[in-house]
């Protein structure tokens, strides 16, 4: 069983694209390590990956690759092209597979915190059953409601949270379910925000959800960076 690695690192990221100094949030450091290279450790270490392709913008793509020189990968890493969007970035990389993986993983640059073990068991699933995500049950009470009124809007109902998954990343597919979702997207000029939601509009398997972890977080705040840096001590701790 193949697997190959897509991390999109090319996305705007409207929400905290850069520091104040100007540095992209996937190049920033953790302990005087990128969270990109942060990110690309944990897959290693999970073993099953043949290859790791990761999208970044024209003008970011020689940093990545430099970044990435530097750090002892025991498998082929290359960078392509990415777009204003994830799904251009996802598409842009999955073109470039040769030869086709039985499996793809899709997984957020910035989110260095992913487990090992929910790594090997959200491929394990794909592997199964064509198509699995890893997420989260919310913990906070989800009310659905009305457009917004006069600065204010009105609860239309609660949603039961046991019907209610966060998805998070990795996101696995075979190879052909996942060219065959990004085509369809394309020719209908659907913009998914994931890669799950393009599969799903296919109706042909039922993506599967593995258990992730609310430490498996995105780091898209700036106040996200003080979490990452607590777990990032909690880690070692566990690790020493």
């Amino acid at each position: 069983m193949t697997v190959s690695l897509i991390l999109p690192a090319a996305g705007l990221g409207t929400r905290m694209t850069r520091t104040a100094e100007g540095e992209k949030k996937q190049f920033m450091l953790l302990d005087g390590v990128p969270i990109l290279v942060h990110t690309i450790r944990k897959f290693i270490a999970a073993g099953s990956i043949r290859e790791i392709v990761v999208a970044a913008r024209p003008e970011d793509m020689a940093s990545v690759q430099d970044m990435l020189r530097t750090e002892p990968v025991p498998v082929p890493v290359r960078v392509v092209t990415g777009g204003d969007t994830r799904q251009e970035s996802v598409e842009n990389a999955l073109r470039s597979l040769r030869p086709p993986p039985d499996l793809v993983a899709v997984h957020d640059a910035v989110r260095p915190f992913i487990a090992t073990n929910t790594i090997r068991a959200v491929i394990a699933e794909a592997a199964a059953h064509g198509a699995a995500i890893t997420g989260i049950v919310p913990v906070d009470t989800v009310k659905q409601v009305g457009p917004p009124q006069s600065g204010s809007t009105k609860i239309r109902a609660t949603i039961p949270r046991d019907h209610l998954v966060l998805a998070q990343t990795p996101q696995v597919f075979s190879y052909r379910l996942l060219v065959d979702a990004f085509a369809a997207a394309r020719a209908d000029g659907f913009q998914g925000t994931d890669e799950s939601s393009l599969v799903e509009r296919l109706e042909t398997v039922e993506v599967r959800v593995v258990q992730g972890s609310e430490h498996n977080i995105k780091i898209t705040r700036p106040g996200d960076l003080e979490i990452a840096r607590l777990l990032l001590r909690m880690e070692s701790e566990k690790s020493a």
